[in-house]
């Protein structure tokens, strides 16, 4: 058996008074999709950033692929980010430049690719995400699921083990959300990359997730697959996976 690449431990972090998270234990897998859902404003974001340093936790452990992170520094941490990738809910693309700018950004901060390679190497990744031959329009022209597929493109521009999705499909139409799980399926099936997903798309969930999380009050309250949620008897997670109010 292979260990885990993701061993977490004792996880808290609190802003002044409010804890968010009290004490995680999970391991992520190599190669899986694990899926974190929780009601807004329980912490999964917070959660996603301890996994590749973006935020320091109060307390508890880290440890990817062996090397504990919690304790690196920012220099040090440059080199888990080549490998833990991160695509954020809004995209994060700069509007001032061409599709092809923002996806050779990182490989022209990360990588001594000289410029062909880096013409081909877009190429591929745009090519991965079906949008071929898009290479000198920008931004601001291109739908909202034209940009997400953009910033996937550029998450997997150094061909990260791991990408951290925060919300990939938020403000997308059902059609444009089922297109982003077939292209996160599709990174994991010809890459072998690992996914962390946080979302409130539960379809999408359906679609991708080998396990889910359910994130409430700071802890994991389950942690398995969509089949055993459901076969399972906690109220409160079959409510928040049917979309039924307490009161309902």
């Amino acid at each position: 058996m292979t260990s885990p690449l993701f061993t977490i431990r004792g996880l808290v972090k609190r802003y002044g008074e409010r804890e968010i998270l009290s004490g995680l234990d999970f391991e992520i897998d190599r190669g899986e999709a694990l899926v974190i859902l929780g009601r807004s404003g329980t912490g999964k974001s917070v959660t996603l950033r301890q996994l590749n340093g973006l935020e320091k936790p109060t307390a508890g452990s880290v440890v990817f692929d062996g090397e504990e992170i919690t304790t690196l520094s920012e220099a040090a941490l440059y080199a888990v980010r080549h490998r833990v990738a991160m695509l954020f809910q809004s995209g994060a693309l700069f509007d001032s430049m061409t599709v092809f700018e923002n996806i050779a950004f990182p490989m022209r901060q990360h990588t001594e690719l000289d410029e062909e390679a880096i013409r081909q190497r877009v190429a591929e990744k745009l090519e991965l995400v079906e949008l071929p031959g898009i290479e000198e329009k920008v931004p601001s022209a291109l739908s909202g699921g034209m940009r997400k597929r953009v910033a996937l493109a550029r998450s997997l521009a150094l061909d990260p083990e791991v990408i951290l999705f925060d919300e990939p499909t938020t403000g997308l139409d059902p059609m444009t959300s089922d297109a982003i799980g077939d292209l996160i399926q599709g990174a994991r099936e010809r890459l072998g990359t690992t996914a962390v997903v946080v979302t409130h798309d539960l379809m999408l969930t359906r679609k991708i997730a080998t396990r889910i999380a359910f994130l409430h009050e700071g802890r994991f309250r389950f942690l398995g697959t969509w089949e055993e949620a459901e076969s399972g008897k906690d109220d409160l997670l079959h409510r928040f996976l049917t979309g039924r109010r307490e009161d309902a």
